[in-house]
């Protein structure tokens, strides 16, 4: 038989998903007195933020606001909000006072001294613990209803069977729809799809693409990397999007942190044209006259491999990306192979798949919640993280949104019980 909590004197409010927004929610919540469960699906808190830090947890950057916010691209104008109100210099000063300190990497980006996440999750599911926040695992919200008294009646499926909850407000935080491993599996858009929701489709962020590479280059240089290189593309609207960095081969196409930070647009053009291009500058700090003169030069018995390391440093996977993507009889053109140093048209085919992303696009649209979070048509029940409708590039961004949505949330919620 399913079991049944009832509210207690202090305001009951359950917060679903135990990532980043969703612990920010709560933190708020305690902080204000209300009595707080925390549930979530996996069998600890925190897993995708665990996993996000084993490289070094980027937190988030330290460039000026306005280059901040604009990393948000088409919902800058709905994030903006939440970044005033705990932005990367309020996120900075929350992470200190948790007895961890950060310091500003030469990129910008901001890391824990000891570059990890555990000790951080650790310290903060200490500190909520301690303010009375009590956690759920392994609890699947299975939906919810509205009781007689207003109050909402929350169900949730356990190894127990099902449990229902009554609370007078609920935080959902349950996560996008990559890595379903770690809990965010994007089985909520199907609940609230039912509930009328606005809801914009789940799609890959931050992710690889695919590319028609020859059998050669899989087996040969699958995993090298491409490093110092520039790459632009034109969108299906005509505008120039230009990037500097690296990415990596893989067995089906290219992905890193050059192909991240334009993977929004590139995810965009591909919808709308069937395919996008990127063409790369493979010597960004050689200009075309130098690649020119150099590939022109007379090589003797020398081959061209060699000829083009010897003047030009180009070697190993940029040759074979070079062959990949150039007509085989550019090679015998100095002018049309300076060209395709400089331009090489790299055509990619389409996303891997949601899983595979970082993050994902799409969720709860911006115009179904209030200015607190709210949903419009679900009073009491706010929504916070990756599950709404943003995106943003890898370098601290996602993070700093996602405890900038749930600490919203939480003062929502707040605000909604005063009143």
């Amino acid at each position: 038989m399913p079991t049944t909590c009832t509210a207690s004197a202090r305001p009951v409010v359950a917060v679903v998903g135990a990532g980043p927004a969703g612990l920010m929610a709560a933190e708020v919540l305690a902080s204000g007195g209300a009595s707080v469960d925390v549930y979530d699906a996996m069998p600890s808190a925190g897993r995708k933020l665990l996993m996000a830090g084993r490289g070094g947890l980027n937190i988030t950057h330290a460039e000026p606001d306005e280059d901040f916010r604009s990393r948000y691209g088409a919902r800058q104008s709905e994030i903006a909000p939440l970044l005033d109100a705990f932005g990367p210099a309020a996120l900075r000063e929350w992470v200190h006072k948790l007895g961890v300190t950060t310091f500003v990497g030469s990129s910008g980006r901001v890391f824990p001294t000891d570059m990890k996440a555990a000790p951080l999750l650790r310290a903060w599911l200490q500190r909520l613990r301690a303010a009375g926040v009590r956690f759920h695992v392994r609890h699947r919200c299975c939906g919810w209803m509205r009781t007689g008294d207003g109050t909402l009646q929350l169900a949730f499926s356990t190894a127990q069977g099902e449990q229902r909850l009554q609370v007078q407000a609920v935080v959902l935080a349950l996560g996008g729809g990559s890595w379903a491993r770690l809990g965010s599996d994007g089985k909520w858009f199907a609940l609230l799809e039912q509930a009328g929701i606005e809801l914009a489709p789940l799609r890959p962020a931050n992710c690889g693409f695919e590319a028609a590479w020859s059998q050669h280059l899989r087996e040969r240089f699958a995993g090298q990397p491409i490093k110092a290189v520039s790459a632009s593309l034109l969108d299906a609207n005509g505008v120039e999007h230009r990037r500097r960095g690296e990415f990596m081969l893989t067995a089906t196409g290219v992905e890193g942190g050059l192909i991240y930070a334009l993977s929004a647009v590139l995810r965009d053009t591909i919808e709308a044209t069937g395919s996008a291009t990127l063409n790369l500058d493979l010597l960004p700090e050689h200009d075309a006259a130098r690649v020119l003169a150099e590939v022109g030069r007379a090589r003797g018995a020398r081959s061209l491999a060699s000829h083009l390391q010897s003047r030009l440093h180009l070697k190993g996977a940029k040759v074979a990306l070079l062959r990949e993507c150039l007509a085989a009889d550019a090679f015998a053109d100095p002018a049309r192979l300076a060209a395709g140093i400089k331009a090489l048209p790299l055509r990619l085919l389409a996303t891997r798949p949601l899983d595979e992303a970082i993050s994902s696009a799409g969720g709860v649209c911006f115009a179904a919640l209030d200015e607190r979070l709210m949903l419009k048509k679900l009073p009491g029940v706010f929504c916070a993280g990756e599950m709404l409708d943003w995106e943003a590039p890898t370098g601290g961004y996602l993070l700093t949104a996602c405890l900038a949505s749930g600490h919203a949330a939480g003062r929502g919620v707040r605000a909604w019980l005063r009143n």
